[in-house]
């Protein structure tokens, strides 16, 4: 994670946090929110109309484990944060925005552990299949700003060394943390987070993808969402909910060991997307054992 987020933390941990505004305040001041909404909005969609899409023909991999080269170059990449971009190459940023990054819960921990969700015992929430990350709570506008907050520097990070967009991962904690007793995290608030998250990537000049979550494909495209970012949608029959919404501004990534039907199947789909790539589960580099990479 880049060294400014450790720099905001230490901000965040010396100044009062600010609180949501007064349920008494008059009709002036509501109606000033209001057309100040509608300024917001409108900036935000005319930075979302200055931005750039990925190419929707080309050579295309993700590569959040490993970052590297391949022969004959790329036309589009997605990278993690904290790797530079490839050459020539139009580069998606990859972003946990919705849970804490492995290795770096200390960053939310101290100081800032009431912007994790707890279950109703008050225990700490994990995602059950990365259970070294931590869920984040955007249950209010004041948890919301806070998170931005620490997240903010690390979009404009991406566009600061060289991305041409973002990619917002674990949108889908909605669908996945349902009930108080484990952890609740309701739609309306997951998307109200995402919504603070593309305002910061259009001004900063990024793109940004949605990240799974078929059930929300319409509500993010309506959100501002430019593109989406799919991982095993073949596997799961949902593809269509993303090229019906987004069209051709689709991503598709399947994995090796979840391939009901193989490959050429996948590639045979009337929904699966123009760029459409084959992946190990732990998106090793081309020296790593399980390394797997193929295009349809």
């Amino acid at each position: 994670m880049p060294q400014v987020i450790v720099a905001v933390l230490v901000v965040l941990t010396l100044t009062a946090c600010q609180g949501g505004p007064d349920a008494g305040q008059d009709a002036d001041e509501g109606a000033g929110q209001s057309a100040a909404s509608q300024s917001a909005e409108s900036t935000s969609a005319a930075d979302a109309a200055a931005v750039t899409l990925p190419p929707t023909t080309g050579r295309f991999d993700y590569q959040l484990g490993t970052a590297y080269e391949l022969d004959g170059g790329l036309d589009v990449v997605v990278r993690d944060a904290t790797a530079e971009p490839a050459a020539d190459a139009y580069n998606v940023c990859y972003v946990n925005g919705f849970q804490t990054q492995p290795g770096e819960a200390d960053l939310w921990l101290d100081g800032n552990e009431d912007l994790l969700l707890h279950d109703a015992a008050g225990e700490l929430v994990v995602d059950p299949d990365w259970p070294d990350e931590y869920v984040l709570d955007p249950s209010t506008d004041t948890k919301r700003g806070r998170v931005l907050d620490i997240l903010g520097p690390v979009i404009t990070g991406c566009a600061e060394t060289g991305f041409d967009a973002i990619e917002i991962d674990n949108l889908d904690t909605w669908t996945r943390f349902t009930e108080p007793s484990t952890g609740l995290i309701e739609k309306a608030d997951a998307l109200a987070l995402a919504g603070s998250y593309l305002d910061v990537a259009h001004e900063a000049g990024l793109a940004i993808g949605q990240k799974n979550a078929a059930e929300a494909t319409t509500d993010g495209r309506e959100l501002g969402f430019d593109f989406a970012v799919t991982e095993e949608c073949a596997a799961y029959d949902e593809c269509g909910a993303y090229t019906g919404v987004y069209g051709e501004n689709v991503l598709q990534v399947e994995y090796t060991d979840n391939l009901p039907d193989g490959f050429d199947a996948v590639c045979a789909g009337p929904d699966r997307a123009p760029l459409t790539i084959l992946r190990d589960r732990d998106l090793v580099g081309p020296d790593g054992e399980a390394y797997a990479y193929e295009q349809c």
